[in-house]
């Protein structure tokens, strides 16, 4: 049945009003007419428009020219001949129609600087020696191609006279075929002027004649929605001096010579910009913080930015911050984004009905994952398939701008597709869903079980966890060095947390307890200490949910160590006990030897030394009688250490010693390290600098190798006081400040009052007072919120030190004071010795030689006593005042 004069303009009047981009109610805007009038125009209500409406309607449309008058001729009901825009059909006419752009976008925000490389690409056209100019701009659908297509084309627009024509190529029109090639070439030579008998048949012959049309002129060809490079290379110029802007939504990776343009979303400013300018309300604006979450909401994706904005002006009564609120509650985010019969999940549907069977179930099942990212291994253990095939079907998405990737072999959904593909999932049975998330949770615990077991533990970290064996798939990546299982465990943390926490809502507590277990060494080395204690008190509850009272137990011992790491002595206490508890009732002994090992070192940084031995001596027992080296290794470091803060350097001696055997015999390179540099600083103290610069020699080394940024900074740390002690004063104020630089990055407050407090003392011995008592005081503040008392006496006494450079007895006198009573209280003889010595001095400045001579004798002792090199400056200062020591 032959098309009626309705039937026939409302098709013409809805694809050139697809062609321009518009809804039905922006039409209906630009030309001051109703919705309803544009909606019963296209459906054929209204068989024909009066000439105003028409003229109106082609106003709104950008029509000019030929196009112009068949457009009104054919709303009125006349029947001239064929229109450019329409594919050709039997007895088309001839027009002439070079300057077909649809209207720009008046409220066009952002893009700058992909319109400057458009502008750039003009200026390399005109250059001597010029092709043609082609530029492919590619992004995912409701990126913005086609408006900035248009927006670029009206600006360039004076520098092609010839013409300037868009062609929708209708890759992705709803209810419309692909424009074949030959059917575009005879709608180009048409808009050129050739009537339908002077077009050649078959497509080469009529490229042939549309190369030959453009030759010598200067004409801006917008091929909008192409499918891939063969709908568009026949529509090509062949000489210079003409340019075409084509879109898509595939990577046209195959056009020879186009220069590509990948539209990313807009950043947040620009998006909240095009909310606002398209909402045109005085109370929608870009600084609001409504108009902020519909824009974060919407993933700033223009499309549906554009389709919300359009909802808040159409409804006054409606607030920013209520649509942000109903988006931000919605089940379906997606299903509030339309506009008439418009929306941005159909948009997005026609990219997925572009893929074949495979690439369809791989894009849903995207949808599960519950992570920020994916690489092929990960992809293949979802879908169920090989590596390459994996490999091949993520690319095929990519091509199609359905995922990106930010980094090379890794993928990421926008936030919408995400939304989009879940639903897509949900299609398919609970039981393939179910499968495809199993293989996926297996896929990483069990290569996190094979990468981590290349990580050795830090020492404050649980050593006598059995965790299962690791069984990856095949499509998981070989991991068989220390670096490639950091590198692995790196690129995936992410990922990880989020199938921890995807398991544990899912109650499935193996993969939820197992999986932070396996990260715990990493995540201690790289001190990700927020991560690790978030992954371990989930662990934690998903264990207590199952019942499971060995990983509810191994999952205190490792929530306690992260507390340990971020300096909460109090919680990881509480945390402790809980764990011996529990380990005791289980009659797990190393469950016990690990908590007791924790509470050893919870005790000896809050001075509670006499604790701190018994914790650390019953771990050492138990580790013995458990044959496990390592964690006699480990508990003898930590006695090591409550040996020296007491003073006993030769008994810290001996414990480090045996620490650092069993650690070499056993190859365990991080315990090495850390027992070199507490022999060093033992050896420091006892004032053998030379054995303690070897000693932190090997172990700097060591902590370069093992990339290990904690170890590194103390090292530089211990490196820079041995070179304050040693006279080189600008040596040690730069290591002294690299090292604080290296604790902040790791964000160790107790590691930078350690170098702050350095670094004054530096600053003291070079005559900045000012500096070095900001040094102090800021090391005292960090010492206290830790609650580090042994480390506050070492502040208090070097800002008593300050006080005697400066000339104010009395002030060193009370801090010193206050140091010599902590001191005392926690049992660090050190520190006791040191205020004694800071006392006695105060009182020698005041003339009060009995005084200060009976303090002086007191520290005298105490260095003898525990053999600190104090005893002779001491002995000195004795000796100035004529005080004999015997």
């Amino acid at each position: 049945m032959a098309e009626g004069p309705a039937q026939h303009f409302g098709r013409l009047l809805r694809q050139l009003r697809d062609n321009s981009g518009l809804t039905q109610e922006e039409l209906a805007e630009a030309a001051s007419l109703s919705p309803r009038s544009i909606s019963d125009l296209e459906r054929g209500i209204n068989a024909t428009a009066r000439p105003q409406t028409a003229r109106l309607l082609a106003g709104a449309l950008g029509l000019t020219g030929p196009q112009r008058a068949h457009f009104v001729a054919t709303a009125r009901g006349h029947s001239p001949e064929a229109s450019p825009v329409s594919s050709p059909g039997p007895g088309a006419g001839s027009a002439s129609a070079t300057r077909t752009l649809p209207r720009d976008v008046s409220g066009f925000t952002g893009r700058a600087a992909e319109l400057a490389r458009l502008m750039a690409g003009l200026a390399d056209m005109t250059a001597p020696g010029g092709v043609v100019g082609i530029h492919a701009i590619g992004g995912m659908a409701g990126i913005g191609k086609t408006t900035l297509a248009v927006h670029a084309a009206h600006r360039l627009a004076g520098q092609f006279p010839d013409g300037q024509i868009f062609l929708s190529l209708h890759a992705h029109t709803p209810g419309q075929q692909p424009v074949d090639p030959a059917d575009a070439l005879a709608s180009l030579l048409r808009a050129a002027g050739l009537g339908a008998q002077a077009i050649p048949a078959g497509l080469d012959a009529r490229a042939g004649c549309w190369r030959d049309y453009l030759a010598g002129k200067k004409v801006l060809l917008v091929l909008d929605d192409a499918t891939g490079h063969e709908q568009v290379r026949p529509l090509l110029p062949g000489t210079a001096g003409s340019l075409v802007l084509t879109t898509s939504r595939r990577r046209l990776t195959a056009l020879e010579d186009a220069a590509v343009i990948s539209l990313d979303t807009l950043p947040p400013d620009e998006a909240a910009q095009l909310l606002s300018s398209l909402a045109a309300r005085p109370d929608v604006g870009r600084g609001d913080t409504g108009v902020a979450e519909i824009t974060r909401l919407s993933g700033y994706l223009p499309l549906a930015i554009g389709m919300l904005a359009r909802q808040l002006h159409h409804h006054p009564s409606w607030t920013a911050a209520g649509l942000a609120a109903e988006l931000a509650a919605a089940r379906d985010r997606l299903d509030l984004m339309h506009a008439e019969n418009l929306s941005v999940a159909a948009a997005f549907d026609l990219s997925y009905q572009d893929l074949t069977t495979g690439q369809r179930r791989l894009f849903r099942r995207l949808g599960l994952h519950p992570g920020p990212d994916i690489d092929a291994h990960a992809a293949a253990a979802l879908d169920d398939t090989s590596l390459a095939t994996a490999r091949r079907h993520l690319r095929a998405l990519y091509d199609h701008h359905l995922i990106s990737e930010p980094t090379s072999g890794r993928y990421r959904l926008h936030d919408l597709l995400r939304e989009h593909a879940q639903a897509l999932a949900a299609t398919d049975r609970g039981v393939i869903r179910e499968a495809a998330t199993g293989r996926l949770l297996n896929y990483y615990l069990h290569t996190a079980l094979a990468a981590g077991k290349h990580i050795p533990s830090k020492n404050k970290s649980p050593v006598a966890t059995v965790l299962p064996p690791a069984q990856p798939p095949d499509c998981a990546p070989p991991v068989p060095t220390p670096r490639q299982a950091a590198a692995w465990l790196e690129d995936e943390r992410a990922n990880l947390h989020a199938a921890t926490g995807y398991a544990a809502g899912h109650e499935l507590p193996v993969h939820a307890t197992l999986i932070p277990a396996a990260m715990a060494s990493f995540l201690g080395v790289r001190h990700y200490r927020d991560q690790a204690l978030t992954l371990h008190r989930t662990a934690l509850a998903a264990a207590r949910l199952a019942g499971d009272r060995p990983a509810e137990g191994r999952a205190l011992n490792w929530v306690a160590s992260a507390q340990i790491d971020t300096s909460d002595f109090s919680a990881a206490e509480v945390t402790l006990q809980q764990a011996l508890a529990l380990h005791r009732d289980l009659d797990d002994r190393g469950g016990q030897a690990d908590a007791l090992n924790a509470l050893g070192r919870v005790y000896w940084p809050t001075g509670d030394y006499p604790a701190a031995v018994s914790c650390l001596e019953q771990a050492l027992e138990l580790f013995r009688g458990l044959g496990h080296p390592r964690g006699q290794a480990q508990a003898l470091n930590g006695l090591g250490g409550v040996r020296c803060n007491t003073g006993n350097y030769p008994a810290a001696t001996a414990c480090h010693e045996q620490a650092l055997a069993l650690f070499r015999a056993i190859g365990h390179r991080h315990g090495q390290s850390e027992a070199l540099t507490h022999l060093a600083a033992v050896q420091r103290l006892t004032g053998d600098y030379q054995a303690a610069a070897a000693k932190l020699r090997l172990a700097e080394a060591l902590h370069r190798d093992l990339d290990d940024r904690y170890k590194q900074a103390w090292t530089r740390t211990e490196l820079g006081v041995l070179q304050r002690l040693t006279g080189d004063n600008p040596a040690a104020e730069a290591s002294q400040r690299q090292a604080l630089e290296q604790w902040r990055d790791i964000a160790d407050h107790s590691g930078q009052a350690r170098s702050l407090n350095e670094l004054g003392l530096v600053q003291q011995l070079t005559g900045d007072y000012p500096a070095a008592e900001t040094s102090h005081l800021h090391a005292l503040t960090l010492y206290r919120d830790l609650r580090r008392r042994q480390e506050q006496a070492e502040v208090l006494n070097s800002l008593g030190e300050l006080s005697s450079r400066c000339s104010d007895s009395q002030a060193a006198r009370g801090h010193h004071n206050h140091a010599l009573a902590i001191a005392r209280d926690v049992g660090a003889p050190l520190e006791e010795a040191r205020a004694l010595e800071g006392v006695g001095r105060c009182y020698f400045e005041d003339g009060d030689d009995h005084k200060g001579a009976t303090y002086l004798q007191r520290a005298l002792a105490i260095y003898q006593r525990i053999g600190a090199p104090g005893a002779q400056r001491v002995q000195q200062a004795l000796l100035g005042h004529h005080v004999t020591t015997a």
